[in-house]
């Protein structure tokens, strides 16, 4: 697929500014030169960026509203979903507060420079959540190419308390994750086909109670 055409693709979905455009061009071309060295994201995904990880990643911006103040992204590696919900946000005239969390240094480090070649004034935290826990203080919490649904809802549970919204990216083994997580939780949700997959979906939650 050719460059104007990617662009065109992922336009046909999002009409944005000249200066979000921009922005993802930018994005683009420092994560390819940087993922020679940090391996963010597969090699076999570096051709297809736009779609594959910024329109997967825009289109939680449909669920985000003015009423919603903190987004906290979950092992957000390359930046994704974080970092485009934060163009997202900025491009909606939505005042979101990005916090990522990662537990990689040299990402974390990859992380920041990024953030200020797009002027997102996102807040970045350095830790292992699983081994070091903290309180996931947000309103909305993302999770992307993290962990298994059950070691999510079980963070989810013991750390966040005032959360409204929980978004999780499942892929072909989604539903049977789904199938075996409901047997131990109570889960409020709503389940979406992604636009970029028809064998992903993303899981937006809003209740969560153990049984």
């Amino acid at each position: 697929m050719g460059y104007d055409r990617k662009i065109s693709t992922f336009s046909s979905f999002y009409q944005v500014s000249r200066e979000t455009i921009l922005s993802l061009k930018k994005y683009e071309d420092f994560l390819i030169k940087e993922n020679k060295n940090l391996n963010l994201i597969g090699k076999s995904t570096i051709k297809h960026i736009w779609m594959r990880h910024f329109l997967d990643s825009y289109q939680v911006i449909d669920f985000i509203d003015k009423n919603d103040q903190v987004l906290l992204d979950l092992g957000s590696g390359a930046g994704f979903p974080g970092l485009i919900l934060g163009i997202a946000a900025k491009e909606k005239k939505i005042p979101l507060k990005i916090k990522i969390i990662e537990k990689s240094r040299k990402k974390i480090m990859f992380l920041k420079k990024l953030n200020e070649k797009l002027n997102l004034n996102a807040e970045f935290i350095e830790r292992n959540i699983l081994m070091e826990p903290i309180n996931l203080d947000a309103d909305v919490i993302v999770a992307r190419a993290f962990k298994p649904l059950e070691v999510i809802l079980k963070l989810i549970h013991s750390n966040a308390k005032n959360w409204r919204k929980t978004f999780i990216f499942r892929g072909k083994s989604g539903d049977q994750e789904l199938i075996q997580a409901s047997k131990s939780w109570d889960i409020q949700y709503k389940q979406r086909v992604s636009i970029t997959n028809n064998d992903s979906f993303i899981m937006e939650i809003n209740k969560l109670k153990k049984i």
